[in-house]
């Protein structure tokens, strides 16, 4: 059980490396899924060791996969506006909210 938690925690750091430091949406919307499959590794772990609850943690991880897969949609839907208004990706360009 410690190595899954182990794998989770270092899939969590990296995710959230990514998100602090990445300039690029895209990079910052790949590190927000390595950040959401480190939850789906300990909801599973968890469920299979600890609560022994049946399929709840396994629910639980394909519910996270939907959202994961609408969030992806919708800023992948924002990076395309980005890039068609500031022709590029750049999350300091689009820092300034005003128009």
């Amino acid at each position: 059980m410690n190595w899954y938690l182990n794998l989770a925690a270092v899939l969590f750091a990296i995710g959230l490396f990514g998100v602090i430091t990445r300039r690029n949406t895209i990079g910052i919307l790949m590190s927000l899924e390595l950040m959401f499959n480190a939850a789906n590794i300990n909801f599973v772990v968890f469920s299979k060791y600890i609560a022994n609850a049946g399929l709840t943690g396994q629910i639980f991880a394909l519910f996270i996969i939907v959202v994961a897969a609408a969030e992806a949609t919708v800023g992948l839907a924002i990076v395309l506006l980005i890039y068609r208004n500031w022709r590029g990706i750049d999350s300091d360009n689009v820092s300034i909210m005003k128009w």
